[in-house]
């Protein structure tokens, strides 16, 4: 049995945790940005193959109580390092602290590698390079203000680089928060979907892998592959396990627009990328004039933010008209919006269901949701 961690976009831990226990997961712990789970290697391919949430999965190797940096040091050095990954293979310490009362995280960044290389070099005689830029293993600490821990990546890439998309836009969504906004507002397979907002087609490209049981992860490589133990045999057999779950694909209420063409071809060459271009209805339109799909269902879009003045006064002219837009044709579908502009819901001139909290990054923003009724936009009577 190990000890893992998986990192998630903040907000979607309650969503990770229940992925997790899909793939067998047991001991789970939500905290804020990630969940803790133990398992075998089965359970850690399971999760990097078919998480949708997870940014990557942390393999435990150390943990222990320090005060001072030879402490963090030592227990670095307690790992047999040798014995988790080849010497040929370059490495890179990633730190993340809350509370330390030590002054230099990079010194012990750097003091963590030494360790690293010097028990390699006790072992085997030599030791690692180290690449900053593209490692073959990563090694991850975490500090609280009293304990070390000690990490592997098992993912290498983040999860949210499925491996379908080339064309993307200036302020993308991640996949595994486009995912967890999906799931949040209560989209189901088989439910009209509409991005009219559609970008580089983030939110339709999500809702196609789900629709036809695509594992996020089938399209692209981990960094357990880099490990000693690797089992070829037991990922082979998860492989042909995820391609028989595949579905036959075919066209889906699945519908994106644009006020840009240029975003609209982006949005079908990565869609066109994962095989998936035939089952998603893309057209070149403005969220303001466009018709609703279908009688009901889902509306998710990223809206700009509104981070530079010229954008906040675009915006400020354009809640007011997209909240008149729902409220004329959209009667019947739930809407949800993800933004950091505090203002979207002051100008928009409709009252939130509901309001989530996520981050978007280092981002924070809100999911809103917003229940289209009939009758909403009633007429006034005469005087």
């Amino acid at each position: 049995m190990e000890h893992f961690f998986a990192t998630c976009p903040r907000g979607l831990e309650a969503q990770l945790a229940a992925e997790l226990n899909a793939t067998g997961a047991t001991q789970i712990e939500a905290v804020a940005g990630g969940v803790g789970f133990a398992g075998g290697w089965e359970t850690c391919y399971r999760a990097n193959l078919w998480s949708r949430i997870a940014t990557r999965i942390l393999w435990r190797v150390a943990h222990g109580p320090y005060k001072k940096e030879d402490d963090i040091y030592r227990l670095a050095l307690a790992v047999p390092w040798h014995e988790r990954f080849p010497v040929r293979r370059t490495l890179r310490v990633y730190m993340t602290a809350i509370r330390s009362p030590l002054k230099s995280i990079d010194f012990i960044t750097l003091r963590i590698k030494d360790a690293v290389c010097d028990r390699f070099r006790a072992e085997t005689g030599e030791r690692p390079s180290v690449d900053t830029a593209a490692p073959d293993v990563r090694i991850h600490a975490f500090l609280t203000d009293c304990a070390a821990t000690l990490y592997l990546d098992t993912s290498g890439e983040p999860l949210y680089k499925r491996g379908y998309k080339f064309a993307s836009v200036e302020a993308p969504l991640k996949e595994n928060l486009a995912a967890g906004i999906l799931m949040l507002a209560g989209w189901q397979p088989g439910m009209p979907l509409l991005d009219p907002m559609c970008g580089s087609g983030t939110f339709l490209l999500e809702a196609a892998l789900m629709v036809h049981g695509i594992a996020p992860g089938l399209a692209r490589k981990f960094a357990f592959f880099r490990l000693h133990d690797f089992d070829t045999a037991l990922w082979q057999k998860l492989l042909v396990e995820a391609e028989g779950a595949k579905k036959p694909r075919q066209p889906q209420p699945i519908f994106g627009s644009d006020i840009s063409q240029d975003q609209i071809e982006r949005a079908r060459q990565n869609l066109a990328a994962a095989g998936l271009h035939e089952c998603v209805h893309l057209e070149r339109a403005d969220l303001l004039e466009r018709n609703p799909p279908a009688a009901e269902g889902v509306l998710v879009a990223n809206p700009p933010y509104g981070v530079r003045l010229e954008e906040q006064a675009w915006l400020t002219a354009f809640y007011p008209k997209l909240g008149d837009a729902l409220k004329q044709r959209f009667a019947g579908w739930r809407c949800h919006f993800i933004s950091a502009d505090t203002q979207l819901p002051k100008l928009i001139g409709l009252k939130a269901a509901r309001r989530t909290p996520l981050f978007n990054g280092a981002l924070e923003c809100r999911l809103y949701e917003f229940r289209m009724v009939a009758g909403s936009m009633r007429k006034k009577q005469p005087v």
